[in-house]
């Protein structure tokens, strides 16, 4: 291939004494509205897209993703290829160059031996790195000396940047989160909720699932940069009032994850004080579907684990119904206008890596209940379908969200329709994202049925995201419940796909691949059932400048541009 070069209670408070503004900040405070409440700042803890965002403003990887999807050096000096050495030729290793003189927010030296202590930190085995695909293949991550990190694979590595690439996978300070390996990573308190970082801002005090506040990185590698003295996240509430804050109010000058309809939007504009910014990248809403039985009838640790398969959703023929069921095009036109389109894909975008899946954008409710009736699930008196004893039942949880209620609202009518009995769960995004062990609620844990949400992935290949849904990356209490294959799925055909992916080099062969493991997780199993391909939607004052909307990696990817426009 090419390489392309181009937990916790809202009752917790975290607060750091505070420090003297360098002379860079000139233009006072910036405020970001999440209607989703940040709970964790260590993004090796937590998966969810709120908490991410937050700690990419503090803690930074070697290299990111711009706008384009293109690679940048961001702690090094310089993105490595085959043609500048820093790629070997067999596509082993992957060496880096730090930035000389870069500096940690205490002042003290970024070294190689930080980059060796994240991978160990991730891959602890103990430890439920929550981002533990992106470290996928190595064998060895050394110090050659202090500024130069080497990268070694197991076998080739076509596409190599995955670990340290993108917000997703950041450096940690050694000297901080040292006594934080294994087991103990999430009880290291201080360290999750104030890590020191590279990034154009430093964490000052941290309200678990509501406030965190900032001042800009007096140690930051650009001494012009931030333009802005502190920054601060005020999380919770929902999408509709985070966006009036920017668009009509103005109290804020940034809301992330405007997911309102369409006429909502159209209105907000009219008052002329802020605007509504769009990208589109790999982001699709979709319904995971548990493989294993989370019944509340079953001890801790049982839930919703291998050891327990659903006693329904394990049919096939039930998943397939299900998607059958769903019209897409009328949740496009209910929640996302142009800002969406119906996808059967788990992988939309880039274009060389989307399936031609299109199997399900058409809806077919007599073709599901057909499929029903000969796998021998019939309608009963009650008018809900049952097997073998079983009922149809489903509980359906997904974050509060006025675009997902109404998605609830209408697959709940279509499933009745077919003779599923529905229950709706709606959670704060706080918790469900938040990523805590001790919480029955989180997107990981998965205590129900189905649920739906959105995410996606860091830069253009899918590469590490597909891999997320290989056997052992399911969620477990022996990890504290971290993982990305939340519906544990397991088939060792898709495992044997994930590591013929990650040694391929021909794109073409890499993008046939990625399509085969898309459709046996979409088309063939119906494991995952993709509604919509999302754009990326948020909002901003028009007296902020600077902002390009970024969906290849975090959001605010270019928070250190940003600026007051006079």
């Amino acid at each position: 291939m090419k390489l392309k070069t181009a937990l916790l209670g809202a009752a917790c408070a975290f607060v750091l004494a505070p420090a003297a503004f360098a002379e860079r900040g000139t233009d006072g405070e910036v405020k970001l509205t999440f209607p989703q409440a940040v709970s964790i700042l260590n993004p090796y803890l937590s998966d969810g897209t709120k908490d991410l965002l937050a700690s990419s403003m503090i803690v930074e990887p070697l290299v990111g993703f711009d706008n384009n999807g293109a690679l940048i050096a961001k702690l090094v000096t310089e993105v490595p290829t085959v043609a500048n050495g820093g790629i070997s030729e067999d596509l082993t290793t992957i060496t880096y160059k730090l930035l000389p003189d870069l500096k940690w927010s205490d002042g003290t030296p970024v070294t190689a031996d930080d980059v060796v202590f994240t991978y160990q930190y991730c891959t602890d085995p103990a430890g439920g790195c929550a981002q533990l695909t992106k470290f996928d293949g190595i064998s060895s991550v050394e110090a050659v000396d202090a500024a130069t990190v080497k990268i070694t694979f197991a076998a080739p590595k076509p596409n190599p940047f995955a670990a340290f690439a993108g917000n997703q996978s950041p450096v940690l300070q050694k000297a901080q989160f040292a006594a934080c390996l294994g087991a103990a990573a999430p009880t290291c308190t201080d360290q999750n909720f104030g890590p020191i970082g590279t990034g154009p801002f430093r964490v000052t005090a941290f309200t678990v699932n509501d406030t965190v506040s900032m001042e800009a990185n007096p140690e930051y590698r650009d001494p012009a940069k931030p333009a802005f003295a502190t920054a601060t996240i005020k999380g919770g509430g929902d999408a509709e009032g985070s966006a009036r804050a920017v668009m009509q109010t103005g109290e804020f000058d940034y809301a992330w994850n405007t997911q309102i309809p369409p006429d909502s939007q159209a209105a907000m504009t009219v008052d002329g004080k802020g605007q509504f910014v769009v990208a589109f990248g790999s982001l699709v809403e979709r319904l995971e579907i548990n493989l294993t039985d989370p019944s509340p009838d079953l001890p801790e640790g049982k839930r919703s684990t291998a050891a327990q398969p659903h006693p329904i959703l394990t049919d096939v023929n039930v998943r397939k119904a299900l998607s059958m069921a769903i019209d897409r095009q009328i949740l496009v036109e209910v929640g996302y206008g142009a800002g969406g389109a119906p996808t059967c894909n788990l992988v939309p975008a880039p274009a060389l890596y989307a399936s031609d899946n299109t199997g399900c954008l058409a809806q077919d409710m007599e073709g599901a209940k057909a499929l029903l009736e000969t796998a021998g699930w019939i309608v009963g008196a009650d008018g809900i379908r049952e097997k073998d004893g079983k009922k149809l039942s489903i509980l359906y949880q997904t974050t509060v969200n006025p675009i997902r209620q109404d998605f609830q609202a209408l697959i709940k009518d279509w499933w009745t329709e077919l003779g599923v009995q529905v229950e709706l769960k709606a959670i704060d995004p706080g918790v469900f994202f938040g990523g805590d062990a001790g919480s029955p609620d989180t997107f990981e844990k998965f205590y129900a049925d189905v649920e739906m949400y959105a995410n996606n992935f860091n830069g253009t290949d899918p590469e590490t995201y597909l891999a997320q849904y290989a056997c052992d990356k399911a969620p477990k209490p022996e990890t504290q419940w971290q993982g990305q294959n939340i519906n544990r799925f397991c088939d060792p055909a898709y495992d044997a796909l994930v590591v013929e992916l990650s040694s391929t080099r021909d794109e073409a062969k890499r993008a046939e691949l990625a399509k085969k493991m898309n459709d046996m997780l979409t088309k063939d199993s119906m494991v995952i059932i993709p509604l919509v391909h999302r754009g990326t939607l948020s909002a901003h004052s028009n007296a902020l400048g600077g902002v390009q909307i970024n969906a290849w990696d975090s959001e605010l990817w270019n928070v250190a541009d940003w600026f007051r426009v006079k």
